[in-house]
C-alpha cells in the first residue's frame, strides 16, 4: 500500500509518495537524494540520526508515514549555506571524524544533545537530576552519545568537539 506524504528536509517542502513500510532512512536517501544520513538498518549505530521536529531520531527505525508533515533537519542542512553550524566546525577543527561514514549522525545527535542539555534534561550519569544546569564533560558527553558508535575510534576528539561547541567556543 502507498500513500503520499510531506516531509520538510532542509527547510525545503518535499512531497513523495510511499510504500507504508519504507523507513524514514530509505524516503530520505532513495527517494529524495538526502545522502548524509547513513545507516545499518538495525537502529545499532546511530548514523541515521537526524533532527526531526528539534529531537534526535534514528531514522532506520522510523516509518516515513508516521513523520508525515514533520520537519526534518540533517547534517546538509544545520549550515547556514557560507558557514559551518558550530558543532560542524568544531568536529573539523578536532579532526572528530576519520572515514565520515558516522559524521553526520554524531553532528546531528551532538546538536540535538545540545539543545536537550540546554533544555535541563539529565542523563543516566547527571550528577544530580534536579540542577538548574548540567556539566557537560567527558562522562557525561559519552553517556548522552553513546548510540552513536565511530567504528574508527575517533572517541577522544568527538568528546573534545562536543566540548568546545558546548562551550560557544571554535579554535
Amino acid at each position: 500500500m502507498e500513500t503520499e506524504i510531506t516531509l520538510r528536509v532542509n527547510g525545503a517542502a518535499r512531497s513523495l509518495t510511499v510504500d507504508t513500510r519504507t523507513t524514514l532512512l530509505d524516503a530520505l536517501r532513495e527517494r529524495l537524494a538526502v545522502m548524509s544520513p547513513k545507516g545499518c538498518d538495525h537502529g545499532q549505530c546511530g548514523a541515521c540520526t537526524v533532527l526531526l521536529d528539534g529531537r534526535r531520531v534514528i531514522t532506520c527505525l522510523s516509518l516515513a508515514v508516521a513523520q508525515d508533515g514533520a520537519d526534518i533537519v540533517t547534517a546538509e542542512g544545520l549550515g547556514n549555506g557560507t558557514a559551518l553550524h558550530p558543532v560542524a566546525q568544531a568536529f573539523l577543527d578536532h579532526d572528530g571524524l576519520q572515514c565520515g561514514y558516522c559524521t553526520p549522525g554524531q553532528i546531528c545527535s551532538a546538536v540535538g544533545m545540545l539543545d536537550e542539555v540546554a533544555q535541563g534534561w539529565p542523563s543516566q550519569v547527571s550528577a544530580d537530576v534536579a540542577a538548574e544546569t548540567i556539566e557537560l564533560e567527558g562522562e557525561e558527553i559519552r553517556e548522552r552519545m553513546s548510540g552513536n558508535l565511530c567504528r574508527c575510534g575517533a572517541y577522544v576528539n568527538i568528546v573534545a568537539a562536543i566540548c568546545e561547541a558546548a562551550a560557544g567556543g571554535s579554535r
